[in-house]
């Protein structure tokens, strides 16, 4: 549970008061996770006070601070620590181990990457935003919502527990789904040492396309496309992306495809079952294993 309260001597975290951004929200659920119930008060500074025996963060340039000159390090790849990143690295290890998580330092590693470094980046500025003229809303932009509005006259504090209330839960999915992503990577690993013919063959779905992007074994660098029971109907193909998170892909499937569904579909493949294929080209869809696998090789042979 978290309390934010008035009162300094309960207090035993404290952050910044006036505005308040994604870093040190998730940054209160963390703590939460560690050490359950959080008495925090928001300060706007807190040079003139006691701080010992208090967890201070996201103000005072200490420890959990970045915002004194130089900041406060920053990942290999570049992108600065936020609070939110520091916490992370101070007790991300002893929250996994509470949730009995496998691969525990892959996990660790994995949501830093997929989500600790995204907040951090926000607050820090790093976020590359393309010339568009539109308002691109990322999670933080969510949470920051939260603060009052300029024409409304509430407590500033009121709003910071409400915005933690939504953290949480967006806190709690993203480090079960990147805990359960974990335990697929062996799975992953060994569909990709069988792979034959640019082709990744999959029991069932799973969080595949990281882990064959990264991998080490150099069958990933050739697999083109990966073939897996749907969870609607039938059976997928779908086109490796050139790169995480991007909509290119390493072999996009036959342009006489895309767009197509059912008996125009199976007469220009030949595949009996074919259902579905989306006029993007990246998935195909047919209704049995054995036809897409048939899809899938011929996607691989098509030289168009």
């Amino acid at each position: 549970m978290i309390n934010v309260v008035k009162d300094f001597e309960v207090a035993k975290y404290v952050t910044h008061a006036g505005k308040f951004h994604a870093d040190e929200v998730f940054g209160t659920i963390l703590l939460e996770k560690v050490f359950g119930n959080i008495d925090i008060i928001r300060l706007p500074e807190v040079d003139a006070f006691n701080l010992d025996g208090k967890l201070v963060f996201d103000i005072g340039g200490d420890k959990f601070d970045h915002h004194q000159i130089g900041g406060n390090g920053e990942r290999s790849n570049g992108i600065k620590y936020a609070a939110f990143g520091l916490l992370w690295k101070e007790f991300g290890m002893e929250i996994l181990k509470k949730m009995n998580a496998e691969n525990i330092e892959e996990c660790f590693n994995m949501f830093d990457k997929n989500f600790v470094q995204f907040v951090d980046a926000g607050d820090n500025g790093q976020i590359p935003f393309e010339n568009i003229d539109i308002k691109l809303e990322t999670v933080s932009d969510v949470i920051e919502g939260y603060n009052p509005n300029w024409d409304e006259d509430v407590d500033s504090d009121i709003k910071f527990k409400e915005a933690t209330d939504i953290a949480r839960m967006i806190f709690d999915n993203k480090i079960s789904s990147v805990i359960a992503k974990c335990k697929a990577k062996e799975f992953v690993e060994e569909a990709i040492e069988n792979s034959e013919n640019g082709i990744l063959v999959l029991k069932q779905f799973m969080p595949y396309q990281e882990f064959v992007l990264e991998s080490s074994n150099p069958k990933a660098k050739d697999i083109l496309y990966a073939v897996f029971k749907s969870n609607r109907n039938g059976y997928n193909v779908r086109a490796i992306p050139s790169k995480l998170g991007c909509f290119e892909n390493r072999k996009k499937l036959p342009s006489r495809w895309c767009g197509l569904r059912n008996e125009a579909l199976q007469k220009v493949t030949g595949v009996e079952t074919a259902t579905f294929c989306h006029n993007a080209g990246f998935i195909c869809v047919a209704e049995t294993m054995e036809d897409a696998l048939k899809l899938a090789n011929l996607a691989v042979e098509n030289e168009e």
